[in-house]
């Protein structure tokens, strides 16, 4: 076999090389050099040490918010609990005052129920104040409407539960009953 003759080769002309290429493989053929090369290997080192710094602070903050959430709101479940026994306690209490102010039966549910109303407010529990106040869903749920002719439309005449919030989170919404406003004729 013979070799074939540069004439009867075709060679692409120079100028028609893209001029991206042939900067490409101008940079593939020619290495950089070393001391560049080791400083962009140290900055991306430093820059990553770095990312993974504020990666590892924002982690703690993040743990320590949600530590400090969880210890402020443990209790949430034990006094949702409680709060069943506190309206018995409160319908013994005032089936107590009603037979007489004077007995001892009244006085000693009177002192319990101010050490527990204590118990509630030391533990950042904050009862929902309801009554005369207008209707907000998010703290008051509606069990009846009634007409009234001393409260607007939409104003809470009475509540038959009592509402508790733990800080600024709701644990029962208060039980009420709101005016439809004046009675038609």
């Amino acid at each position: 076999m013979t070799e074939p003759s540069p004439e009867t080769t075709q060679q692409a002309p120079v100028d028609e090389i893209p001029a991206a290429d042939a900067a490409a493989s101008a940079q593939e053929a020619a290495p950089l050099d070393p001391v560049t090369a080791l400083t962009q290997e140290v900055e991306r080192w430093k820059d990553m040490a770095y990312r993974s710094q504020a990666e590892l602070d924002n982690f703690r903050k993040r743990s320590a918010r949600e530590a400090q959430e969880t210890r402020a709101y443990a209790n949430g479940e034990l006094l949702r609990a409680l709060f069943p026994i506190l309206d018995n306690f409160d319908m013994g209490l005032e089936a107590a005052r009603v037979e007489s102010e004077k007995s001892m039966i009244f006085m000693g549910m009177n002192m319990v129920n101010r050490q527990l109303q204590d118990f509630l407010r030391d533990s950042g529990v904050q009862e929902i104040e309801a009554l005369g106040k207008a209707f907000d869903p998010n703290l008051h749920e509606a069990v009846a409407q009634e007409a009234s002719a001393q409260a607007a439309e939409g104003t809470i005449i009475r509540v038959t539960r009592r509402g508790y919030k733990l800080k600024d989170r709701l644990l029962r919404a208060a039980s009420v009953i709101v005016s439809s406003g004046p009675a038609q004729a």
